[in-house]
């Protein structure tokens, strides 16, 4: 009886482990780039179709949910370098986003970071156009953008930080939220300045960064972004047109959203926000998630909260992770599939591990964030080492039951870009998703 109890428990290791195939999508070669900050999304018209980008120009696209995977070079006149976003429209049009380098010559130019560029791929992921230009204003530079895209009519709102001179330590020296829309993603607005209050040109707690917009069925635009330990919204209720004239401050960021975890050279906390757009009783609701270190230096958290009234409320943080190890959950992402309302964060996690190790954990709501559980998707630890850039951020998709968090891990020193498909009734048994109003 024990050796057939033992072989049944290996079967259903086996089958659990099965069930979250890691996908390798690209390796970093020996004297090569950093393969690092992915972006993924899955084409609203085909979810077979899924497209993952990474730093600083690739593409690997799938048209047969995951089972194989094309790669592409994206080029344009105005560089490509990195900090890449990636989205679907409604009609499946893809879109993507990145820094610029028209030089080619990196930092040493004065070219470098001076506009954010967008391209369209109709064909889900194999071609692309030449890039639009968005936000050029020398001497300033523009970076780390975030795209939204409306639900029904497909029109698209860009934020970034422009700073005055990007890494200056100089206290005269801004950096500001600054936001573009598109009717189509081909001709793009004058920016506009959200944040009142600037933060500094560092690139560090003190920097308003790390903007992210989200667009409401309904139209609302709302802004999310962190400077000086704490999180700012603006929003606006005419697609854009117009802002509040004061940034609301939803939440304190204790430590800032620059934080020192072993292992990386860098690591931020920046906040994600998200709004349900989904046909359940939730819709309209908006969700935050950020990481900080209020706990100590030695114990990274990942924070969850929701307003139900566009952002003058929200609710007293969660902790995501069912853990209490007291150690490092960090570099957290979050997305909503918008057929169901079910709420997705991925995120590191080293509850597992007295070391550096670490894994990638998903957690899960299908209750509008009232509840959250959480399952391990990578299939072994890794450990990364300080000495090597590791990204700032990992990201996941959502579609139709169809689940797509893609991260970097770090082994000997070298970076590789991971993915893993997961249908929702593989991690969610017999949950229906909320009742329509």
């Amino acid at each position: 009886m024990e050796r057939i109890l033992v072989i049944f428990l290996v079967l259903i290791q086996g089958i659990v482990c099965a069930q979250f195939k890691n996908i390798k999508l690209a390796e970093e070669s020996e004297g090569g780039k950093p393969m690092v900050e992915p972006s993924i999304t899955i084409n609203q018209k085909d979810p077979k179709n899924i497209i993952a980008a990474y730093s600083l120009d690739q593409i690997k696209y799938t048209k047969d949910g995951g089972e194989t995977w094309q790669e592409t070079t994206v080029t344009s006149p105005y560089g490509v370098y990195g900090d890449v976003v990636l989205e679907s429209d409604p009609k499946g049009v893809i879109h993507f986003f990145h820094l610029s380098d028209p030089s080619g010559e990196g930092r040493s130019n004065e070219a470098w970071l001076d506009r954010i560029v967008a391209h369209q791929s109709n064909d889900g992921g194999k071609s692309w156009d030449e890039g639009k230009s968005i936000g050029y204003n020398p001497p300033k530079d523009q970076d780390k953008p975030w795209v939204a895209i409306h639900p029904r009519k497909g029109n698209l709102a860009v934020t970034w930080t422009q700073f005055d001179k990007y890494g200056s330590k100089d206290a005269g020296c801004q950096s500001h939220i600054m936001l573009s829309t598109s009717a189509n993603g081909k001709k793009w607005s004058n920016p506009i300045q959200l944040s009142q209050l600037p933060g500094d040109c560092v690139d560090s707690d003190n920097t308003a960064e790390g903007a992210v917009p989200v667009i409401g069925r309904d139209g609302k635009m709302f802004v999310a972004w962190s400077n000086g330990g704490t999180i700012y919204l603006d929003r606006s209720y005419d697609e854009g047109k117009t802002w509040l004239s004061n940034d609301i401050a939803i939440a304190t960021q204790a430590s800032g959203w620059d934080m020192e975890i072993p292992g990386l050279g860098r690591a931020n906390g920046m906040p994600i926000i998200r709004v349900n757009n989904s046909p359940t009783r939730s819709v309209g609701v908006l969700y935050l998630i950020w990481a900080d270190q209020g706990d100590g230096t030695s114990d990274t958290n990942t924070w969850f909260i929701r307003s139900v009234n566009h952002g003058d409320n929200w609710t007293v943080p969660k902790k995501i992770g069912e853990d209490e190890s007291n150690k490092h959950q960090f570099l957290p992402w979050m997305t909503v599939d918008q057929t169901t309302g079910y709420i997705y964060i991925v995120y590191y996690d080293r509850r597992n591990y007295d070391d550096n190790q670490t894994d990638v954990y998903l957690s899960y709501s299908s209750d509008d964030g009232n509840t959250f559980k959480d399952v391990k998707i990578s299939e072994s630890p890794f450990t990364p080492t300080e000495d090597k850039f590791f990204g700032d951020y990992t990201n996941i998709a959502a579609h139709n039951g169809i689940i797509t968090p893609i991260w970097t891990r770090m082994d000997n020193g070298k970076t590789s870009i991971w993915t893993t498909v997961i249908r929702q009734d593989q991690i969610i048994q017999q949950e229906a998703p909320a009742k329509k109003k």
